[in-house]
Parts: C-alpha cells; structure tokens; sequence
C-alpha cells in the first residue's frame, strides 16, 4: 500500500535512514543537518532531499524544528515513512496549511519502501511515486471513511468559528493519517508546543490566540525555554528571552494553566488509570500510559492545542485497547547489586531494542522501583523509541498485556555496560553537573541534600537543577532548597536541560555530566558539549571532586 498522507509534489535525491530520528535535538533547525551524535547518519542534512525513515522518535517538539525548517528553507523535499508516524506529519502539515509551504508526507509498505531505500532520485506527482522506471500508484484519504459526531460537524463547517474550525480540520486530516475511524472526548491535555525552538512556534501560538482560539479541557504546559518572572535579571539575550516569553504566554492567554513543567504527573492532580487524556511532550505521555495506565498517544506539538480546544482526538493508537499490548519481551537477567543508574540505563536499551513497538520487561519482578526510577526509565525509552508506552511485569498495571506473537529478547550486564560506555565518550573532568531532566522532583531534591550535607561542590564545577514551579514552592517551604544552595547547587525553575540556553547554562561548559539517560543522550546535540553518565551518587561525587569515575560502576564491571 501507498498512501498519501500531505498532498504535494517533489523531485529530490533520495536519503534513506537506516533508523529513526527525533528532530528536536537530532537536527539543527537553522540547517537541517543531523547533529544526533547517536545516529548512524550524524552529519548529514536533510534539506531538500526526500527522507525516508522507517518512522520518527523521541520528542513531541519535532514538528516544531520541522515547521522551523520549513519557514528558513532548509526542511526536506519530502517525508516518507514505512510505519505510522504523527509528530513530523504534523509539522508537514501546518507548513503547506498555515504558511503555504508544502511538504509532502507518503506512507510505504515494507517492498514498496525498500525500493524507494534503494533508489538514487525520486519524483512524487499528485498520484504517482515515481523513481527511475519503477512507479507506483498513491493514494489519497478520504474525510468519508471518519464518523464525526454533530458537534464535530459543526466545528469543521465553521458554525463555532475560525479557530475550531482550523484545530478540527487538523485533528481530522490527523485521524485518516493514523486510520483511526473516528474521534474520543478527552479530559485533560499538556502542552509541548511552548518550548521556543524558533520564530515558528510563535508564529503559530500567536495566530491562534489572534484568531480567537481558546482550550475546552483543563490543559497544562510544559517547561518552556526561560524563567518566565527571572530571565532578564538571569542575563539571557532579549532576542531569545523576550520570544520566548511571547510564547509561553500566548499559550496562557489562550487558558493553558502555566504549571511549565515536563512532569505532569507529578501534580496532585493527576489523571487515573484508564483516563483519556491528550498530553504532549514524550516521557510524559509514556509514564502516564505505562506507569498511570491513563490513556494518551505521543500527540505532536501543535496537536495538542487543537485537541485541547475541542476536546477531541483521534480514536486511534493506544487509546485502544489492542494497541497497548506487548509485541516484544525483553528478559532482563538483573546483575546481583546495581543502583539508580539501572533504570535509565535499562529504559534507553529497551528503546534501543523496541524502536518500533511496545515491550514488556521481564526479570525486575523482585525489584522496588519508585517513582523516581520509573520517571527515569520512561524518559529514557522515549528517546531511543518510537513507542509510547512500555510495560514492566510486577510494577506497571497493564503488564498483562502481551501479544500472541510477542517475540522475545534477553539482556544482562553487558548490554547495560555498552550503554554505560555510550553515554561516557566525554573527558573526566567535568565542567557542570546537570539534574532534572525530566524535572527533579522534590523527593529527588532532598536526596541529593542529604548526599551533599555539610560539603560544597567543587569551585570549578557548576551544578544545576531544574524543577517545576510546584516543586521550586515546595522545596523552599521545606527548607531543601537552603541546603542545596549551601552546597553550591543552583535550582532553577520553568525551564528544563531540553530547552536551556546560555548563560544560565554555563557558557564556560566543555563536559557535563548527568543521572538522566535523556539528557546523555540529547546534550551532545542540543548544547553541543561532551558528556558522562553516573547515578546520583556519582553525580554528586563528581559535583565534589570535579572529576567523573573513569570505570563503570562495579555493578556493570
């Protein structure tokens, strides 16, 4: 099958990528060139060519860098995926609907995508794919095979105004790229599309306040890109700090909650198991699937403002029940003694693993994982998979949930040495000690007050937390955030490591290091330093002697 997904034309070399690739922090929005320092293909650019990929992963704010690549004129000639793929359609999409710049999106069967893998140029037309003498029909997706209720009906023809009609257009035109049939009321959402990866995003945040847009459900925000109330007296450049603070409140003026946090679930108030909710932003949407047992698919940036001014989204992916199962298990052979650093560790391998579908894991049945370490293996996953959820047998409420023709893979210690030693390429003397990536909760935050009682970082070593306002509230009522301050750690709210800038990051920085398999994995493309891994322990040793443990921990030894 050959499926039209964005209507378009292109003529363009083929690049074909041997894996997936999250755009946010994989590719350089001013250039298109990849800078994911994991990716087999790092270095090459994506502009104007026709990229296939199997399908995208990582973070929701894809489609962010995408529509920035788009505007700048460095996007790609054209996307095609073999397997289902939302976040940089989406940014397909509203860069030929909002901005007039085409892009076209294809979705191929596995033949039909392996040829066009093997192919030098292609050339897409408004029904045929064509590449040398091989062609192949396209076809388009037809609004008829979607059920919209009357309300649905009545946003789409526009009865309830410009902007609904906008977000259902887009989330209906997302539904037939996912085949979903129909649409779900959902209750809550949060929104990743605050994060200011360029002009793009306030483009589109600040159209659609302009053109009356308002959400429906109790919608919260992610961290954004600076502190909201601090950024001037913090020194960041008004050219970045005032956009981005533009952005963060479009969004509030348009009734999001300003909770700028990348850890919903932390609130109080989270959603319950079973819950059809729509959040953004991709460790949380898979601890709120995995952990939770709510229900929620990885929606794009720009998605979820649309869902969450219509309280509707496409019945599709795991908001059904089929779609939740387990279509691999990794059997983990667990070494004797570990610590914190497992889960990341554990989290990143299986996404390595299941790049492409969800797992179970196996074999951590007499452990005792907290939230925390749960946070951590989610975020993890999330970077190195497409899946929005995973499934950890004794821990995750749905871990019963495996397919019939689940395959099974088993891993031990040296599968988690090799991770180990992929996020240590960096130098042993470290420069900053990064924490909070997703945001540190308060738990973690007393932690680590207790691991630095009485000492005081190294006076070459910078260490840095982010937290969430909630978090930063509750952490100086406690008297935690004095302790950390006397220790020489500087906590730092709304913003998180993913979308930090200099100078609160510290402009001096050559190596950093961090407990967070999402920031080892991200840091080297986003802030473009060199990085090592530890637990939490280690990471407090290093922020004491300014130097990182030069061998794995005994544990993986």
């Amino acid at each position: 099958m050959a499926r039209i997904i964005i209507a378009g034309r292109a003529e363009a070399p083929v690049l074909a990528l041997t894996e997936g690739l999250s755009f946010w922090g994989g590719v350089d929005p001013a250039s298109g060139r990849i800078v994911d320092a994991h990716h087999p293909q790092h270095g090459e650019s994506l502009a104007g060519q026709i990229v296939a990929m199997p399908t995208s992963r990582g973070s929701c704010s894809g489609s962010g860098v995408l529509l920035e690549l788009a505007l700048n004129g460095h996007a790609p000639a054209a996307l095609v995926f073999r397997e289902a793929e939302d976040v940089l359609t989406l940014g397909a999409l509203l860069a030929g609907r909002m901005f007039d710049c085409p892009l076209p999106v294809l979705r191929l069967e596995g033949p039909a995508y392996d040829t066009l893998c093997r192919t030098t140029t292609a050339r897409i037309e408004d029904t045929r794919l064509v590449a040398g003498t091989w062609s192949l029909p396209l076809a388009p997706a037809a609004l008829e095979g979607l059920e919209l209720d009357a309300a649905d009906r009545a946003m789409l023809d526009g009865g309830k105004g410009k902007a609904l009609r906008f977000a259902m257009e887009t989330i209906c035109t997302m539904a037939l790229g996912q085949g979903a049939t129909g649409l779900v009321d959902v209750t809550r959402a949060h929104i990743d599309g605050c994060i200011y990866a360029g002009p793009a995003n306030l483009r589109f945040a600040e159209a659609m306040r302009d053109m009356g847009a308002r959400v429906r459900v109790p919608t919260t925000m992610n961290a954004i890109s600076v502190d909201r109330a601090n950024w001037e007296t913090q020194g960041v450049p008004p050219g970045f700090g005032g956009p981005a603070a533009r952005l963060a409140d479009a969004y509030v003026a348009m009734g999001a909650q300003p909770i700028f946090t990348c850890a919903p679930y932390q609130l109080d108030d989270r959603p319950k198991r079973g819950e059809y909710i729509a959040w953004a932003e991709s460790n949380a949407v898979i601890y709120a699937n995995s952990v939770i047992g709510a229900r929620s698919v990885k929606h794009p940036d720009f998605l979820d403002l649309c869902i969450a001014m219509t309280g509707r989204a496409p019945l599709s992916g795991v908001y059904l029940d089929a779609e939740r199962a387990a279509r691999r298990v990794i059997e983990v052979a667990l070494p004797a003694r570990y610590d914190d650093a497992l889960w990341p560790l554990l989290g990143y391998l299986a996404g390595r693993l299941s790049p492409d579908r969800i797992p179970l894991l196996v074999g951590l049945e007499a452990t005792a994982p907290g939230e925390d370490d749960l946070k951590a293996l989610c975020a993890a996953f999330g970077t190195s998979s497409a899946a929005p959820m995973l499934h950890v047998a004794g821990h995750t409420p749905e871990a019963g949930r495996v397919a019939p023709d689940a395959d099974r893979i088993r891993v031990g210690r040296e599968e988690l040495a090799d991770v180990w030693w992929q996020f240590n390429a960096g130098d042993a003397t470290v420069d900053l000690v990064a924490f909070g990536s997703p945001h540190f909760s308060a738990a973690e935050c007393s932690r680590l007050a207790d691991l630095l009682e009485g000492r005081k970082r190294h006076p070459e070593t910078a260490v840095l937390a982010t937290v969430g306002p909630g978090t930063l509230a509750a952490i100086r009522a406690d008297g935690v955030l004095a302790r950390l301050e006397a220790a020489g750690v500087r906590v730092v709210s709304d913003l998180c490591w993913c979308s930090i800038t200099e100078p609160v990051f510290p402009p001096a920085t050559r190596v950093l290091m961090t407990n967070s398999g999402k920031y080892a994995h991200y840091a080297p493309g986003l802030c473009g330093r060199e990085v090592r891994f530890g637990s939490l322990s280690d990471c407090v040793g290093t922020a004491l002697s300014g130097r990182a443990p030069a061998h794995p921990p005994a544990w993986l030894g």
